[in-house]
């Protein structure tokens, strides 16, 4: 996975392919919000629409650790080309793991 770093932050670059399994997935959320959508407008029992929801929710959670996932393997990359540059100075990493640990906040308070 291609990355570039702009200000302190990491970019990612993906490729076609590497994009494609949180595209489906958010294809996938959309027909399910559609649904969710039309069992409101139908007036469907709430535990169905709350079982949706829920089902909506959890799919939207697993996007997140994709793209945290991805964002992790760039992070760890780029620490690592850091220290190999810098011979030995761990600065890199630790802007790496602040920026992680930032990331990961924010997925865990979902």
């Amino acid at each position: 996975m291609k990355y570039e770093v702009s200000e302190g932050r990491l970019y990612l670059r993906r490729e076609p392919e590497e994009k494609q399994p949180i595209l489906s997935r958010l294809a996938r959320i959309e027909g399910q919000v559609r649904g969710l959508r039309q069992m409101v407008e139908n007036d469907r029992y709430c535990g169905e629409e709350l079982q949706q929801a829920t089902a909506i929710m959890a799919a939207l959670r697993e996007v997140s650790l994709l793209v945290l996932q991805d964002h992790l393997s760039a992070g760890i990359d780029h620490a690592a080309t850091l220290l190999k540059e810098e011979s030995g100075s761990d600065e890199g990493v630790k802007t790496a793991v602040t920026e992680i640990t930032t990331l990961l906040r924010a997925v865990l308070k979902q």
